[in-house]
């Protein structure tokens, strides 16, 4: 605990400019080795920068009741009258708090000026889960069965509540998704391309790393055919073509794009950044390169910016899956060798793939 403390102090003397060149340059090589210390400090600076524009909004608040305090506004009130020089005479009695009042007001409207300006350059980092109650009159209804003699699971009759997308890790039914799409869930089902639902469970969760490992518990569930894909350990370059396969609707959505930063928001070395359009419902998503490997999970987007989406890297994926015992996982999963998907056209890619992507559905 009280490393951690220490930690978090020294990030913060760290922002605030507090630490000499030496340290600066010590801590920004330490940073650069662990992924983990970045990702604390973009949070963190995150938290600041809430704190901040807090502080300066209670401020201006207080500065405003201090004048509203200083007007008599009942005295104000008896000597209204419907005769010009009741202006005149307001203006003469209250000058003084009056031009306060005004110029403060004018402040006010260029702070929210200046807020939303700047908010719309910088942009915000939303995540891309599915709120699935405000869907009304969906094409398919999001909790549907194929025919009547589906033998597959039942999900509630009521409809899920947020929604997501996942994919297979192993044929024998672990799944990979965020954190974020299947939090605080009383249950959860998938549902593969031709409408089976499955129960699942989570035996794994990451929120720092926001992934999650689902494996589906259902009875009916047999197995998968073998994973066409592979998890990609090293970097993925700048301007790799990838794309993605979601579920912001009720059928599969392909979206694609290319890799444009190799570092996420803030400069996350956690993730990538990727130029390609995504939506609510996308969360969980694989993205994968043109070679068919699975180089990151869909995580969220920038609100300002067309096209400026963020996915976690794939060997943070294998991380997770290290941290199930392997007599339980029963399988193994294969990284950075030549896979099925390889030299195949998109189309033909995605006819592989399409049975190992789900579409979660989660219920509070």
């Amino acid at each position: 605990m009280r490393n951690e403390i220490e930690l978090e102090a020294l990030i913060e003397a760290y922002l605030n400019g507090e630490l000499s060149a030496d340290e600066v340059q010590a801590f920004e090589l330490r940073r650069a080795a662990d992924p983990n210390l970045d990702h604390k400090v973009v949070a963190h600076k995150m938290f600041l920068e809430s704190l901040n524009e807090f502080g300066t909004t209670s401020s201006l608040r207080d500065k405003l009741n201090k004048i509203h305090s200083t007007i008599d506004v009942d005295a104000l009130s008896d000597e209204l009258r419907p005769h010009p020089s009741f202006i005149v005479n307001l203006w003469r009695k209250n000058k003084s708090a009056m031009a306060v009042a005004a110029s403060f007001l004018v402040l006010t409207f260029v702070s929210i000026y200046s807020i939303s300006h700047s908010s719309k350059q910088n942009g915000s980092y939303e995540m891309m889960r599915r709120e699935l109650v405000k869907i009304q009159n969906s094409q398919n209804r999001l909790i549907r069965n194929v025919n009547s003699n589906n033998k597959a699971a039942k999900a509630p009759s009521n409809p899920a509540q947020f929604g997501g997308t996942g994919f297979a890790l192993t044929s024998n039914g672990y799944l990979c998704t965020n954190y974020h799409v299947i939090d605080k869930a009383d249950s959860i089902y998938v549902q593969n391309s031709k409408g089976d639902s499955y129960k699942v469970k989570v035996v794994y969760q990451d929120p720092q790393y926001d992934l999650a490992i689902l494996k589906i518990v259902d009875s009916q569930f047999t197995s998968l055919s073998t994973l066409p894909y592979k998890l990609k350990l090293n970097n993925t370059g700048m301007g790799e073509h990838v794309y993605t396969l979601g579920f912001p609707k009720d059928d599969a959505v392909l979206g694609e794009g290319y890799l444009s930063s190799k570092t996420g928001y803030g400069g996350d070395t956690l993730s990538y950044q990727v130029d390609i359009r995504v939506n609510p419902g996308n969360s969980g998503g694989p993205l994968l390169d043109n070679q068919g490997n699975v180089i990151g999970v869909i995580s969220a987007k920038e609100t300002s910016i067309d096209g400026a989406a963020y996915a976690i890297k794939s060997k943070y994926v294998l991380e997770a899956l290290r941290a199930i015992p392997q007599d339980s996982l029963g399988a193994t999963v294969k990284v950075n060798k030549k896979n099925p998907l390889q030299g195949l056209q998109r189309t033909e890619q995605i006819e592989k793939i399409q049975d190992h992507v789900f579409m979660i559905k989660v219920y509070n």
